[in-house]
């Protein structure tokens, strides 16, 4: 008989720790772009931080996603957790001793995100071990539900404490979050990781194969490969609106750099996001996982483009909470299929070569792209031009074997 997962003690204390992480990221994902554009005034250095939230996936993705399904998966998250606990520390710090640079702050930004990729690595194969492939798609929505309630909540926050505080003083939260998600984890009785026997010592040839053999499962398998690709192209557009949301709203949409209004505006992107947690366990027991993509691309596509044409802060948080529902739909549908498809001693390396792709190059990508074009068109134009790119995404999937495998009514098999 299966265990109801608010039964279930250690994925309650899995789900405390992803809250209390996602609670510091999001703080982190409003203060540390504002810290920038406050040093710099650049749109271009702002748009910098974006990418670099996804730029250290191309470096360290597929190393991080090999090493993890070898590795005890739960000593690869304590140790990232307090990792970047030190990391993004050394922001406040530096700021109270005078010292801080934005190059500081760049270089954290960096580390920070290189460092999670072994945490996102282990994550990954960790989950299905821990509820069962049953109950993945059930449980990733447990966690996305909190994040969306979380990101409902915490940007208008993080906003109106701008206001009085330094976006330096504010990473002091996520700081104290990276440490209690480790003693979340580090208490997590059941395993993580399946028994590993037979396999050869750790070597760098070694490390190759078993890259190669997961890039090779991504790559063959009809569903996983699709997902990567339209995801890729979605993130390319959402990255180069994310990279330039702070400017938007400070230039185009006249609210600035803090208060409520500026919160609001980014905790729209919240709601949407708790819409598409709620949305997808029941969705997925009426249709394929790739029916559900096929059908949120063209809304997320066509949201991507009113966004930023609405005249007014108001229009413009009800488009978002619109389009992030679509979107963010695509992504953790995307994540559950994978980590139900996918084989368990395989986990971390197809899920981290899925990220490395449709994250690190697709939001890396848009992200500089955007920067640099809104140089030379503005800000409004440049996040129509990015955002077009979502209806490649929806010409890519239509025109793809996602079709044939939704219409067999088949999530498990490509």
């Amino acid at each position: 008989m299966t265990t109801r997962l608010r039964d279930d003690a250690d994925f309650r204390r899995y789900w405390q720790a992803r809250a209390l992480s996602i609670t510091g990221s999001m703080v982190t994902a409003v203060a540390l772009p504002v810290l920038v554009y406050r040093l710099t005034g650049s749109p271009f250095l702002t748009s910098l931080v974006t990418a670099l939230e996804a730029a250290p996936y191309l470096l360290t993705g597929l190393f991080a996603g090999a090493l993890a399904d070898r590795w005890d998966r739960r000593r690869v998250m304590v140790a990232a957790d307090l990792v970047n606990a030190v990391v993004i520390g050394s922001i406040p710090l530096a700021h109270l001793l005078g010292i801080l640079s934005v190059a500081h702050v760049l270089v954290a930004g960096f580390v920070v995100q290189a460092v999670y990729t072994f945490f996102d690595g282990a994550n990954f194969g960790a989950l299905p071990v821990l509820v069962g492939r049953a109950q993945v798609a059930q449980a990733n929505a447990a966690v996305w539900t909190a994040s969306s309630l979380i990101e409902l909540f915490v940007p208008p926050l993080a906003g109106m404490a701008l206001a009085v505080l330094s976006p330096a003083t504010l990473l002091t939260l996520d700081a104290l979050s990276f440490v209690a998600s480790a003693m979340a984890i580090r208490g997590i009785v059941r395993a993580m990781s399946e028994q590993r026997t037979g396999r050869p010592p750790l070597r760098a040839r070694v490390v190759f194969a078993d890259i190669a053999e997961g890039v090779r499962y991504l790559a063959g398998h009809a569903g996983v490969r699709t997902m990567t690709m339209v995801g890729t192209l979605q993130s390319f557009a959402g990255g180069g609106f994310v990279a330039l949301m702070v400017v938007w709203s400070d230039r185009v949409l006249e609210v600035g750099t803090s208060g409520l209004r500026f919160g609001l505006v980014f905790g729209a992107w919240g709601i949407g996001g708790l819409i598409a947690a709620i949305a997808l366990p029941r969705l997925v027991r009426r249709m394929p996982a790739a029916a559900i993509t096929l059908y949120a691309l063209p809304v997320s596509a066509v949201l991507s483009i009113i966004t930023p044409l609405m005249p007014t802060w108001p229009l413009a948080a009800m488009a978002l909470l619109v389009w992030g529902s679509a979107y963010m739909l695509v992504i953790v549908n995307a994540v559950s299929y994978r980590q139900q498809v996918t084989p368990e001693h395989l986990l971390g390396r197809v899920n981290t070569a899925g990220r490395m792709l449709s994250w690190g190059v697709g939001w890396t990508l848009g992200s500089i792209v955007a920067g640099a074009v809104s140089g030379q068109l503005g800000v409004r134009p440049a996040m129509v031009l990015m955002g077009a790119f979502g209806f490649v995404a929806v010409g890519v999937a239509w025109t793809s074997p996602l079709r044939r495998i939704a219409a067999a009514h088949d999530p498990l098999h490509a």
